[in-house]
């Protein structure tokens, strides 16, 4: 059975979805980040850079959770998640990584210069820069969604767990309400019974 280490709001989700949509056989082994748990030296030899989530398969381990997912599609090969036209996988591919280097990276900057860095070291000026960015960006996926109901072909794939996530996290940020294709489809996706907790949820069930 597969270990996924994880927490909440993090993008362990996007692992996660991939695995219930895959019916996965799977244990969730939450793991605290505000408790220094990221850091202890047992978790540190799973993944030297102190980060979530980390997939742990037999003897196999895999961080990143674009690249968890993009693994989980190609191990169940037969459910449909990695297209197996060329093209359509090449699609695939192209979206997802399209979602963590153009919409997550000004989404992480803006959460670095929020609350994460020290305050004398947060940038007001880099928040509205990265504001900027996300907002060009998720323009171009906007018109890509135009008429469209998964990211890639007429079935959810790798794409779609990678970037339902990221626009649920610049929801979050107030981002997407000028983008009716993008707020439509993030409905969609999270209307899936498999779909795990949105963000705001998962949260929350944290300080309970």
């Amino acid at each position: 059975m597969m270990t996924l280490y994880g927490l909440g709001p993090t993008r362990s989700l996007r692992a996660l979805w991939a695995l219930q949509e895959l019916d996965a056989e799977f244990e969730f082994v939450p793991v605290n980040i505000l408790a220094g748990e990221t850091r202890h030296p047992d978790f540190l030899r799973l993944n030297p850079a102190g980060k979530l989530p980390v997939l742990v398969d037999g003897d196999f381990v895999l961080t990143e959770s674009a690249a968890i997912v993009m693994y989980l599609a190609e191990k169940y090969g037969a459910k449909g998640l990695m297209p197996t036209d060329l093209k359509e996988r090449a699609q695939a591919y192209r979206w997802s990584l399209f979602a963590v280097t153009e919409l997550e990276q000004p989404l992480w900057r803006i959460a670095k210069h929020t609350f994460l860095y020290p305050e004398d070291k947060r940038l007001p000026e880099d928040i509205a820069l990265a504001r900027e960015e996300f907002l060009a960006m998720a323009a171009v996926l906007e018109q890509h969604m135009d008429e469209r109901g998964f990211i890639v072909g007429d079935n959810l794939t790798i794409a779609d767990c990678v970037t339902a996530y990221v626009l649920d996290w610049g929801n979050e940020n107030g981002l997407i309400a000028d983008f009716p294709n993008l707020k439509a489809y993030l409905e969609r996706m999270y209307a899936r019974p498999k779909a795990p907790q949105r963000i705001a949820e998962a949260m929350a069930s944290l300080q309970n």
